[in-house]
């Protein structure tokens, strides 16, 4: 097929917080600042997680404390209906929502079932929602974790098992079906590596019955991990040969210490990169393949380093791909990364912000997994911080 020549996009300039961060009032703005100054110590934060967890545990009234911090800069509302004027707010300024139900560490076949429910109606309200073109799902959420280490494992199930794990296919397919009538897309996020392959055969498998001529089930893969870019191009391979559309989030990973200890505990090659570089490299050959093999490949670039969306706009850009392109997205959390959200979509880019919801004592895992995790990305706070001072003192001035 002969590319289309497109028009240069729009330079970004990261640097631009009045873009960035046009949607903040300046009350907002300063508690962002006080909230990643906090996120910023990781000693404080080791606290402050012990601290909230014990409070939520003995019941103490700490939920308003919650809410109106950590809670309301990651997550847009204890509902649906309640997060609609945050998705609002975003799409007036050309961001689009990727709802998260933010609920985990579920074990019962009940939970499963009612999270299962939650999803299906966050796809309804996808459907009358153009604001919203996805949603995302830890498949944990509704798949116990220790079936799918044994899946993986290739461990032979019991009859219980594997009865469970045919409730987890009739799931998957539920929201698959789901997905197509409401033409909206599923990111299914990638988990810890011993549990990575049932996911991959859960996902790989929706992706050839259902991505046909749209890209309802998006797979990630985290690359961190050194045998993720040979995974896309075998996906790819495989979707030409069967004829369906392979969806991909590209993301660099969040469980590499995790993953390392294990490794070294029992004793096998760790399935991470050696180094970051290789991790970066790795991760822009993938945009990269994703790019000159776009007529297959769908494909959103979930990361908050600006130097990976400035690559994919410059391949895009080289490979006649325009801005708005169906098939590629960038993402990144609700409450970080504004100054690539926004920035990119001022230039025409297809963006969305990751959007959790759910009642604040439930998403408290979610929050506090966010904040360790947050806390382990060398530079992100000091960026994110140095970029609100910035604004900060560009109203003051102006």
């Amino acid at each position: 097929m002969e590319k289309e020549i497109s028009t240069p996009p729009t330079p970004i300039n990261f640097a631009d917080t009045q873009t960035a961060f046009a949607y903040k009032t300046n009350g907002e703005l300063n508690s962002s600042y006080w909230l990643f100054k906090l996120i910023n110590n990781p000693s404080l934060v080791k606290v402050s997680t012990t601290l909230a967890q014990l409070a939520f545990k003995w019941h103490l009234p700490v939920t308003p404390l919650v809410k109106h911090t950590i809670y309301n800069q990651f997550c847009s509302g204890e509902s649906l209906q309640s997060s609609l004027p945050v998705i609002a707010r975003l799409n007036k300024y050309g961001v689009k929502s990727l709802l998260d139900y933010g609920v985990e560490g579920l074990e019962t076949e009940t939970d499963f079932d009612k999270t299962v429910q939650q999803l299906l109606r966050s796809i309804e309200f996808a459907r009358t929602n153009p604001a919203v073109p996805a949603i995302s799902t830890k498949i944990s959420g509704f798949a116990r974790f220790a079936l799918l280490e044994k899946v993986s494992g290739n461990i032979t199930l019991s009859t219980n098992e594997q009865t469970e794990w045919e409730y987890v296919w009739q799931r998957m397919h539920q929201l698959c079906k789901a997905a197509r009538d409401a033409k909206i897309s599923i990111y299914f996020d990638a988990e810890e590596s011993w549990i990575q392959p049932a996911i991959d055969l859960l996902v790989n498998t929706m992706m050839e019955e259902y991505n046909h001529g749209f890209p309802f089930a998006f797979t990630t893969l985290q690359m961190y991990r050194h045998d993720r870019l040979d995974f896309l191009k075998q996906l790819y391979a495989d979707a030409k040969s069967k004829g369906f559309l392979a969806a991909v989030k590209l993301v660099r990973g969040a469980y590499m210490e995790k993953e390392r200890a294990r490794a070294k505990e029992l004793g096998y090659p760790s399935p991470i990169q050696a180094d970051k570089a290789a991790s970066d490299k790795d991760f822009n050959l993938a945009l990269q393949y994703s790019i000159e093999h776009i007529d297959g490949v769908a494909v959103c670039n979930a990361s908050h380093n600006e130097d990976s969306a400035a690559y994919l706009c410059q391949v895009m850009q080289q490979n006649g791909v325009t801005p708005n392109h169906p098939n590629v997205w960038f993402a990144q959390l609700y409450g970080m990364g504004d100054h690539i959200s926004f920035n990119l979509a001022k230039a025409g880019y297809n963006v969305a912000k990751y959007l959790p919801y759910g009642p604040v004592r439930e998403v408290i895992p979610y929050l506090i997994r966010r904040s360790q995790e947050n806390t382990s990305v060398t530079g992100q706070m000091s960026r994110e911080l140095g970029l609100i001072l910035q604004e900060k003192k560009r109203r003051k001035t102006s």
